[in-house]
C-alpha cells in the first residue's frame, strides 16, 4: 500500500485526483447501464434513456472548475453524541456529490446540511468544526490552501485572502457561480424553505442574482421530486441578461431550470409595435385587470327563453328563470370564464335529469352527459355564454371607444381611456401591431378565460422594473408555488418602476413574502460604489447605501475632456457635450485601450444614442468588440453596451461615456439618474468616467 504524501498540499492534490477518478467512474457506470430488459415498451425506454442522458450530463467533470473548494474537519461525527476522545470526520465541500466504489463520500454537495458550517461557522460559533480549509485554484489545478482553526482561542479571526482573490478574480465569459464565496447572510437566503416566498433588496455588487440562482439549485436539491413535477423558472429582464447567467446552474449540476423573460411568458401575440409612455403606464396599471374582468364577463347574456330538450318522444323544458339562476350562481362564484362555460351545460342537463326522475325514469351519468351535448343545450350555452378569444377581446377594448368606456367606467378617467385607445384601429386582431404592454393584457384576459399553469418555484430578477400588470403575469405562474424576488429599488429605470416591495409583492399575490436586504458589497470597489451612491438621495431616498468590503485605491477615475484636449483652445465643453466631442471619443478609445492592457473583461457603456458614434470609432480604430449577450473570449474582451441594456451585467473594467447623455436619454431626470446609477455600478475592478458636458449635480 502506498504511503500518503507528507506535504499537505500534495495530499490535497492526491485527493483531487482520486475524486476526479471517482466522478469519472460514476459517469462510466451510468453510461454502461443496459436498459433493454427493464422497460416494458419503447415509450418507457425513451423516457429512461432521456433520464440517463441528463444524469450523464450532470456528472460531467468541468476541467477548469474546481471539483471541491473547501474542507471541514469536524470535532466529532455530525449528528453523533459528543464524547471524550471521539474521532471527528472530514468532509470535502464541492459543487456536487462524489463517492468512491464503496459508496463513501469523497466530495459532499455544497447544499447538504453537513456543508452548511463552511458558510456560517465562525470563531464565535464554530458549529462543531475544528478546521475550515479553503482551496485556491489556477484553472483546474489546486495551487494553495488556507486554514482557519475555529476552536483555537489563540488564533485571531481574519479575512480570508483566498476568498478575497476568488471574489476579485477577473471574469471573461458568462457569469460564474459564487458557490465558493457565499457569505453567511447570503447563505441564509439560499437555504430558506420552499414554502415561503422571499424578496431580496440588494444594491449593486451584493450578489443578489447569484443568491437567487443558488437558491434554485438548493431547492432542487432539497425538494427535487416535488419540483421535478411542478417545474422551476428563472425570469430575467432581457435575452442578454439570460445569456449572461445561463451557465451558472449547469455548473452546479442543474440542467432542468427554464429561463425566460416576461415577454416570453406572455407571447400569445406577436409584438411588433410600441406604446408612448402615457399609454404604457396606463396599460401597465393594475386597474386594467378590473377593466379586463368586466370586459370578459360582459359577454354573458341572461337567457330570455327556456331550454327544451327532446329525447325520444319526450320533451323536457327548463324555464328561463331557472337557467338564469344557474348563470347568476356561476357568475357569483367568480370562476374562470371557460370553466363556468363548461359547467353550464352540465347544470342544465342536471335540471333535465331531475325532471326525468320526477317522471319515474332512472337516468344515469351517461344520460346527463348526453343531454349536456344535446344540440338545444349547446345552442343555449353558445347564446348565453359564448366563447371568448383573449386577443380579440383586447383588440376590441383598444379599438372600440364605447366598449372601453363601458368597461372602464369608474376605473379609468377619460384621459386614460383616450391614452390607450388606438388612433388607427387595425381591422383584426391578427393584423394589429401589438405592443409589449398589449401582450400582457392579452395574457391577463387568457387567464380570466382559463387558469394559467402554476410552477413550483419562480425566480424573478431585476423585478423593480416591472409594471403592476407584469407582476400579475408572473404571479399567476406561481399561485400554488413560491417565488424569489430579486431587485434594487434604486435601479428602477422604467416610468412604472415599483415604489416599494410591499406594493410589488401585493401585485404578485405574495404579500406575506419575507423581505431581506443585502447591504454588504463584494463585487464593486468601495471607491466606485461610494461615488455612485451620491445619487441615492435623488433616486431612492431612504434606501441604505451599499458598504463595499473591497477597498481598491485608484479604481475610480473621473475626467472631464475639454476642447483644449483636441485643438489647444482653453474653452470648456458646452452643456450639450458638442464641444470637445471629438476629444471625448478619442479619450474613450484611449481608456478602452488602457483597460484592455489589464486582465479581464471590459465594458464600454454609453447612452443608447451615442452607441453608433462609438461603434464607428471602434471600427475605424480596428478595435474588435461585442454586443451585450455575446460571450467574451481571451481575444475579444471589449463589449459595447447601450445604457438601457447594462442592468445585471458585470465587467472587470468599465469605461463610461458622457454621463449627461445617459441621463438625457430618459423621459425624466429621476429615471435618467437611475439609469446612470446602474451604469456606474457595473465595474468589478475599475471605473473610468469621461465627460465633455458637465456632470449631473449630485456627482459634481
Amino acid at each position: 500500500m502506498n504511503a500518503a504524501p507528507a506535504d499537505p498540499l500534495a495530499r490535497e492534490r492526491a485527493h483531487l485526483t482520486a475524486s476526479r477518478a471517482a466522478l469519472r467512474a460514476m459517469r462510466e457506470d451510468v453510461e454502461a447501464l443496459d436498459i433493454k430488459d427493464v422497460t416494458a415498451n419503447w415509450v418507457n425506454a425513451e423516457v429512461l434513456r432521456g433520464q440517463i442522458d441528463e444524469r450523464i450530463k450532470a456528472l460531467a467533470d468541468l476541467a477548469h472548475t474546481p471539483l471541491f473548494f473547501g474542507r471541514l474537519d469536524y470535532l466529532y461525527a455530525p449528528g453523533a453524541e459528543q464524547a471524550e476522545g471521539a474521532d471527528g470526520e472530514t468532509f470535502y465541500i464541492g459543487r456536487r456529490h462524489v463517492h468512491d466504489a464503496a459508496g463513501d463520500p469523497m466530495v459532499v454537495d455544497w447544499r447538504a446540511p453537513v456543508s452548511q458550517p463552511f458558510y456560517r461557522a465562525s470563531k464565535k460559533d464554530p458549529m462543531d468544526v475544528a478546521l475550515r480549509r479553503r482551496f485556491g485554484y489556477t484553472g483546474g489545478d489546486l495551487t494553495a490552501y488556507e486554514d482557519e482553526h475555529l476552536t483555537d482561542p489563540a488564533e485571531a479571526e481574519q479575512v480570508s485572502k483566498l476568498l478575497q482573490q476568488e471574489i476579485e478574480r477577473p471574469r471573461v465569459g458568462p457569469m460564474r457561480d459564487i458557490v465558493a464565496t457565499i457569505q453567511p447572510e447570503q447563505d441564509e437566503i439560499v437555504r430558506s424553505g420552499l414554502a415561503g416566498s422571499v424578496c431580496v433588496q440588494g444594491g449593486p455588487g451584493t450578489g443578489k442574482t447569484a443568491v437567487g440562482l443558488h437558491r434554485v439549485a438548493y431547492l432542487l436539491y432539497a425538494h427535487r421530486e416535488r419540483l421535478a413535477r411542478s417545474g422551476t423558472l428563472v425570469i430575467g429582464p432581457n435575452r442578454s441578461f439570460l445569456h449572461y447567467i445561463e451557465q451558472v446552474l449547469p455548473a452546479l449540476g442543474e440542467l432542468e431550470v427554464r429561463q425566460a423573460t416576461v415577454d416570453d411568458l406572455v407571447a400569445h401575440v406577436e409584438v411588433r409595435g410600441t406604446d408612448d409612455t402615457a399609454a404604457a403606464v396606463v396599460k401597465g396599471d393594475a386597474r386594467m385587470a378590473e377593466v379586463l374582468r368586466r370586459a370578459v364577463r360582459s359577454h354573458v347574456t341572461p337567457p330570455t327563453e327556456g331550454v327544451v330538450v327532446v329525447r325520444g318522444s319526450r320533451r323536457w323544458r327548463v324555464p328561463a328563470y331557472e337557467v338564469e339562476e344557474m348563470v347568476r350562481e356561476l357568475l357569483d362564484r367568480d370562476m374562470r370564464y371557460g370553466a363556468a362555460r363548461e359547467a353550464l351545460p352540465q347544470r342544465i342537463a342536471h335540471a333535465v335529469l331531475v325532471r326525468m326522475e320526477q317522471a319515474g325514469e332512472a337516468p344515469d351519468d351517461r344520460v346527463q352527459d348526453a343531454v349536456a351535448r344535446n344540440a338545444a343545450v349547446k345552442a343555449a350555452v353558445k347564446a348565453i355564454w359564448p366563447p371568448v378569444d383573449p386577443a380579440k377581446l383586447v383588440h376590441r377594448l383598444l379599438s372600440d371607444g364605447e366598449f372601453l368606456a363601458a368597461q372602464a367606467a369608474g376605473v379609468l378617467t377619460q384621459e386614460e381611456q383616450k391614452a390607450i385607445l388606438w388612433a388607427k384601429p387595425p381591422r383584426t386582431a391578427r393584423s394589429a401591431k401589438w405592443s409589449a404592454a398589449d401582450a400582457v393584457l392579452v395574457d391577463e384576459a387568457a387567464d380570466l378565460v382559463a387558469r394559467t399553469h402554476s410552477l413550483g418555484h419562480v425566480v424573478l430578477d431585476e423585478a423593480q422594473d416591472l409594471s403592476p400588470m407584469q407582476y400579475r403575469a408572473v404571479g399567476r405562474r406561481c399561485t400554488t408555488g413560491s417565488v424569489t424576488v430579486l431587485g434594487d429599488l434604486a435601479q428602477g429605470t422604467t416610468p412604472w418602476a415599483t415604489r416599494s416591495w410591499a406594493e410589488a409583492l401585493g401585485h404578485l399575490g405574495k404579500a406575506d413574502a419575507v423581505v431581506e436586504e443585502l447591504t454588504a458589497g463584494f463585487r464593486v470597489p468601495r471607491e466606485v460604489i461610494a461615488y455612485a451612491s451620491r445619487l441615492l438621495p435623488a433616486i431612492a431616498p431612504g434606501l441604505t447605501a451599499v458598504e463595499s468590503v473591497r477597498q481598491s485605491p485608484g479604481s475610480l477615475v473621473v475626467r472631464g475632456v475639454r476642447e483644449a484636449d483636441e485643438d489647444g483652445a482653453s474653452g470648456s465643453a458646452g452643456s450639450d457635450g458638442s464641444d470637445g466631442a471629438g476629444a471625448l471619443v478619442a479619450a474613450v478609445l484611449d481608456a478602452c485601450a488602457a483597460s484592455l492592457r489589464r486582465e479581464g473583461s471590459v465594458g464600454l457603456i454609453a447612452a443608447d444614442a451615442r452607441v453608433p458614434v462609438l461603434a464607428a470609432a471602434l471600427d475605424a480604430a480596428g478595435v474588435a468588440y461585442l454586443a451585450p449577450g455575446e460571450e467574451t473570449t481571451p481575444d475579444v474582451r471589449l463589449t459595447l453596451v447601450p445604457a438601457s441594456l447594462a442592468k445585471g451585467l458585470e465587467y472587470d473594467y468599465v469605461v463610461l461615456d458622457e454621463p449627461a447623455a445617459v441621463v438625457g436619454g430618459e423621459p425624466d431626470e429621476r429615471t435618467g439618474l437611475r439609469r446612470l446609477y446602474v451604469a456606474l455600478t457595473r465595474a468589478v475592478s475599475g471605473l473610468t468616467v469621461l465627460h465633455a458636458a458637465p456632470l449631473p449635480e449630485p456627482l459634481r
